[in-house]
């Protein structure tokens, strides 16, 4: 598990970077990698817009720099911001592609994991439609535990941690109603694989 396989069942999910599985829509917030990147770091977000509304694509249009920043007040906060996840899970389970996994997404912001900091150079990020501290739905799991899967046999992933994570003390989420656990044992994968499971 994690390692790459560059030819065979793995790859032909694949289309430079793109998931065939996932419905694209490609996003203008990313840039290339560094050259000795090594993409080995998965990192679970959760997002609504507003907090705590859910499936009125907002989401989508903020990482395709669609959002109306007044159609509600909350967006007044940010305003202007230009962000994307690679992935984005609906609570109906539906997959969205933003960004193609050989690049460099803008999601994880001022970071540091596994003593890396920038850990948008050699991450990919997926973002759950939720609300840090809540629960998520089963069909969430159930897609993103089948990304997960997929992309730790496309790609040399070595650690899957939240946001919480990678930005401790500046971000929160997922937070306390993401299951661990669940992923864990959904992915057969080790504990060296988490930063912690409770």
């Amino acid at each position: 598990m994690g390692e790459a396989r560059p030819a065979g069942q793995a790859a032909s999910l694949w289309d430079k970077g793109w998931y065939r599985h996932a419905r694209a829509a490609p996003s203008p917030n990313f840039g290339a990698r560094p050259a000795a990147a090594q993409t080995d770091l998965l990192v679970v977000h959760s997002i609504s817009l507003p907090p705590g509304e859910y499936g009125n694509g907002n989401v989508q249009r903020l990482f395709n720099n669609e959002l109306d920043w007044d159609a509600h007040p909350y967006f007044q906060g940010i305003r202007g911001l230009q962000v994307s996840s690679h992935f984005f899970v609906s609570r109906a389970g539906e997959l969205w592609q933003f960004v193609s996994c050989d690049d460099r997404a803008w999601h994880a912001g001022q970071s540091s994991y596994r003593g890396r900091g920038n850990c948008n150079d050699d991450s990919i990020g997926l973002e759950l439609e939720g609300l840090e501290g809540q629960t998520f739905e089963a069909a969430q799991y159930e897609t993103l535990t089948g990304i997960c899967a997929a992309l730790m046999a496309q790609y040399p992933i070595q650690h899957i941690a939240g946001h919480e994570h990678i930005a401790a003390g500046r971000k929160f989420d997922p937070g306390p109603g993401f299951d661990w656990r669940l992923l864990q044992r959904s992915l057969s994968a080790p504990d060296r694989y988490f930063p912690l499971v409770a």
